[in-house]
C-alpha cells in the first residue's frame, strides 16, 4: 500500500469516527431542543468550523487526518442542512410564513455572525499559541 493511499485511508477512517460524534450531538440537541435545536445545531457549527478552520490555518501544526475528521467528519455531521431546509419548507406549508422568514433571517444572518466570530477566535487562538510557541 502506497503513502498516499494510506494518508487517504487514514483521514477517511478520522471522518467515520468524527461523524459518528457530531451524528450523537445533533441528536441529543435536536431531541433536547426540539424544533429549536436545528437554529442551535447550525449556529453553533458556523462558528466552530469557522474556528476550527482559522486555528488550524494560523497554527498549522496539526494532521492532515485531524483537520479532515473534525471539519468535515464532527462539523460536517453536527450541522443539518437539509433538517434546515425541512424545517424551513414545513413552516411554509403550514403557512406560517411570519417565522419562516424569521427563521431564514436568523439562520443566514446569524450564521454568518457566527462564523466571523468563530474565525476572529480560531485567528486569535492560532496567533497566541504561535507567539508562546516561539518563546
Amino acid at each position: 500500500m502506497g503513502e498516499r493511499m494510506k494518508e487517504n485511508l487514514k483521514n477517511d477512517v478520522s471522518v467515520i469516527c468524527f461523524a459518528f460524534g457530531g451524528g450523537c450531538l445533533r441528536y441529543f440537541f435536536t431531541t433536547w431542543l426540539g424544533f429549536s435545536g436545528t437554529v442551535v445545531v447550525n449556529l453553533s457549527g458556523c462558528f466552530l468550523l469557522a474556528c476550527l478552520t482559522y486555528f488550524f490555518l494560523t497554527f498549522k501544526n496539526f494532521s492532515e487526518w485531524l483537520t479532515i475528521g473534525l471539519g468535515t467528519g464532527l462539523i460536517g455531521s453536527y450541522t443539518t442542512f437539509s433538517s434546515y431546509n425541512l424545517d424551513l419548507l414545513k413552516m411554509i406549508l403550514q403557512h406560517t410564513t411570519g417565522e419562516a422568514v424569521l427563521y431564514l433571517v436568523i439562520s443566514i444572518l446569524g450564521g454568518l455572525l457566527c462564523a466571523y466570530c468563530g474565525a476572529f477566535c480560531g485567528t486569535s487562538l492560532g496567533k497566541k499559541l504561535v507567539r508562546r510557541r516561539q518563546r
